[in-house]
C-alpha cells in the first residue's frame, strides 16, 4: 500500500489518544500502566484513490468503534482488542497493509492470548517479504493452537522461502497426522483434499530443498494428478525432473509454468474475503461456491461482481460455468457469447462454447469454437484435446495426430493425448503403429485402463495378421474383467476368446453382452453386436475391432 493513501500512519509510536487511561482490564480496572509499551495510532485512511463505497463505510464504521471504546472507562482491553483486530481485519482485506499491521499489534498488546491476531501479523509481514518476522508471528499463532493445519502449513512455506527444510518438515508431516482420516501408510488416497494437496506441495518442497528429485517429483506429480489446474506445482516440478536429468520433462512442465498457489482451506484468511465489496471479493466468494457445489450461491455472487466489472471476462466465463451448472444452457451460452463479443482472444470461453456446441449435437460449430481457442492459447490442453478429438471422430485423424504430439511435447503425461494417439492411428489403418503405442501407454501410464482394453481388442481383431495375438490379448483381458464388467469388456472378451479358437465360449459370451445391452434399452448396440455373433456361430474370429462410429 503506497503511503500517500494514509494521513500519517505508523508515521511514529504514539500513546492512542485515551487508551492507557481508558482501557481497562476489567470493568473499572485500569488497563495499562505507564510502563507498558506505547499503542500505535491508526488513522483513518486517506481515500483519495478509488475505493468502493461501501469499504470506505465499513473502514470507517471500524475505526468509530476502536474510538468509542477508547474513550470509554467501561470498557476492557479485550473489548478494544477486539475492535482493533476487526478493523485491521477489514484494513488488510481492502490492502490497507500498514494500517492493518498497526491495529493487529495493538490488538496483540492488549490481548496476546488470542492466536489470529498473531496470525495475520504472520501473513501481512510473509506478503511483504519479511519472512523473519512473519515467521515469529506464524510460530506464536502455533503455540496458541498447536494443531491448526493452516498455520503449520504457511509456517512450513516461511521456513522453506528462508532455505530451511529441516524445521519445515516436521511441521508438514504433523499436519497429516492430525487429519482424523489420515492412515500413515496410504496419505496419497486423501489427496483430493486440498489441505492435504497443500501439504504434499510442501513435503515435494523440503524434498526438492534436500535434492531428493525422486520424492519431489513423486509429491508433485500426485497434487497434480488430483488437480489439473495446480499450475504452482509445474516449476518446482520442472526443477526436480531436471535434478533427475530429465530434460524433456523439465522443459514441458517449465512452459506450463503459471502464476498460482497452493494453499490449505484457511477460515481466517477466507473471513476476510467477505468484508470487502468489490468485483474481486465476489469472483473469490462465487469461487468458492462453485467449487464447493453451491452453483446458486456461485451466480448470485458473479452477478453481483459483474454489476461492478462489466467487462470482467473471467468473472463472466465463471458466471456461465456456474449457470450451466444450474441447468441453465441457455444462459450460459449467452454468458460465454458476451465473453468473446468483448475478448475475443478469450480461449476459455472459446472452447466451453465448444463443448456447448459439441453437448447439442452441432460438430462444425464445435470444431470452429475450438479452433478458436487454440488459435487464442497455443498450448491450452482441454482445447486442443477437444479438437483432435472431434477431428479425429469427423475423418480428420491425420490432423487430429498433430494436435496430439502438441499435447504430448507440452505435458508428456497426457494420457488422454497418448491414447488419443493411438486411436487415430487406428482410424487411418496404421495398425502396428497402434499396436505399438498402446503398448508404451501400458507402462508410460499404468492407471489408464483404456491402454491395456483397447490393445487387446487391436491384438484379438486387427485386420493385419502382423499385429493379432490372441494370447497376449487374453492375459490382457483376464485381469480387466476380473475388475469390471462392462458390455465393451465383453464384447472384447467374445472377440479375444474366438482368436484363440474358442468360438464357443465366445458365442456365449456374446450372447449374454446382446441381452444385457437389450436389457439396457441399448437394442441398437444389441443388433450390431449380432454380426459378430454369426460369426462366431460359423466358427470365424472378428477382424473388426470396431464398427464405425465406435472407436473410444
Amino acid at each position: 500500500m503506497k503511503t500517500s493513501r494514509l494521513r500519517g500512519i505508523l508515521g511514529t509510536l504514539a500513546l492512542f489518544a485515551g487508551v492507557s487511561a481508558a482501557a481497562c482490564e476489567g470493568r473499572g480496572t485500569p488497563a495499562a500502566s505507564a510502563s507498558e509499551p506505547a499503542m500505535i495510532t491508526v488513522a483513518v485512511p486517506d481515500f483519495s484513490e478509488a475505493v468502493d463505497a461501501p469499504v470506505r463505510a465499513r473502514i470507517r464504521e471500524r475505526h468509530a468503534a476502536v474510538d468509542a471504546l477508547a474513550g470509554d472507562p467501561r470498557s476492557t482491553k479485550l473489548d478494544l482488542s477486539r475492535a482493533y483486530g476487526e478493523l485491521g481485519k477489514v484494513l488488510m482485506a481492502a490492502e490497507y497493509r500498514q494500517a492493518a499491521e498497526a491495529s493487529f499489534l495493538n490488538a496483540r498488546h492488549l490481548d496476546p492470548k488470542s492466536r489470529q491476531w498473531a496470525y495475520y501479523l504472520g501473513h501481512l509481514y510473509r506478503n511483504r517479504g519479511d519472512l523473519a518476522k512473519a515467521a515469529a508471528f506464524f510460530e506464536e499463532a502455533l503455540a496458541l493452537q498447536p494443531e491448526d493445519v493452516p498455520t503449520r502449513v504457511w509456517l512450513a512455506d516461511v521456513y522453506l522461502s528462508q532455505g530451511r527444510p529441516d524445521p519445515a518438515e516436521p511441521l508438514l508431516t504433523r499436519a497429516l497426522a492430525s487429519d482424523p482420516g489420515f492412515h500413515p501408510n496410504a496419505p496419497m488416497t486423501r489427496v483430493g483434499d486440498p489441505g492435504v494437496r497443500a501439504v504434499l506441495f510442501g513435503l515435494g518442497r523440503v524434498a526438492l530443498a534436500r535434492k531428493d528429485y525422486a520424492g519431489a517429483v513423486r509429491q508433485f506429480e500426485a497434487v497434480l494428478a488430483a488437480d489439473k489446474e495446480a499450475a504452482a506445482v509445474h516449476y518446482p516440478l520442472a526443477m526436480a525432473y531436471r535434478g533427475l536429468g530429465n530434460m524433456e520433462k523439465a522443459e514441458a512442465h517449465v512452459k506450463q509454468r503459471r502464476d498460482g498457489a497452493i494453499v490449505p482451506p484457511d477460515p481466517l484468511m477466507n473471513e476476510l474475503g467477505s468484508l470487502v465489496e468489490s468485483a474481486a471479493a465476489y469472483e473469490r466468494r462465487g469461487t468458492e461456491a462453485l467449487t464447493s457445489g453451491d452453483w446458486a450461491t456461485a451466480v448470485a455472487q458473479f452477478r453481483k461482481g459483474l454489476a461492478l466489472a462489466p467487462d470482467d471476462p473471467a468473472l463472466r466465463h465463471r458466471l456461465g460455468t456456474a449457470l450451466f451448472q444450474t441447468g441453465d444452457v441457455r444462459g450460459a451460452f449467452e454468458a460465454f457469447e458476451q465473453v468473446v463479443r468483448v475478448s475475443p482472444h478469450y480461449a476459455r470461453a472459446h472452447y466451453s462454447l465448444g463443448v456447448l456446441e459439441q453437448a447439442s449435437g452441432r460438430s462444425g460449430a464445435a470444431l470452429d469454437r475450438f479452433t478458436a481457442a487454440v488459435q487464442s492459447d497455443p498450448d491450452y490442453v482441454e482445447a486442443r484435446l477437444a479438437l483432435a478429438a472431434l477431428m479425429r471422430r469427423s475423418g480428420r485423424a491425420q490432423g487430429a495426430i498433430e494436435h496430439y504430439q502438441h499435447v504430448l511435447r507440452i505435458n508428456p503425461r497426457a494420457a488422454d493425448a497418448a491414447f488419443g494417439h493411438a486411436m487415430a492411428l487406428v482410424s487411418l489403418g496404421r495398425y502396428q503403429e497402434a499396436r505399438d503405442r498402446l503398448s508404451e501407454g501400458i507402462t508410460s501410464y499404468p492407471d489408464h485402463t483404456g491402454f491395456p482394453h483397447a490393445l487387446a481388442r487391436l491384438l484379438a481383431a486387427a485386420p493385419d495378421a502382423r499385429v493379432r495375438d490372441g494370447q497376449r490379448a487374453m492375459t490382457l483381458m483376464k485381469p480387466l474383467v476380473e475388475r469390471q464388467q462392462t458390455l465393451e469388456l465383453g464384447e472384447t472378451m467374445a472377440m479375444t476368446l474366438a482368436e484363440v479358437g474358442r468360438f464357443d465360449e465366445a458365442a456365449a459370451f456374446q450372447r449374454d453382452v446382446i441381452a444385457e445391452s437389450e436389457r439396457s434399452a441399448r437394442g441398437d448396440l444389441a443388433r450390431r453386436m449380432a454380426d459378430n455373433l454369426r460369426l462366431y456361430e460359423r466358427r470365424q474370429a472378428c477382424r473388426t475391432p470396431w464398427r464405425e462410429g465406435e472407436l473410444p
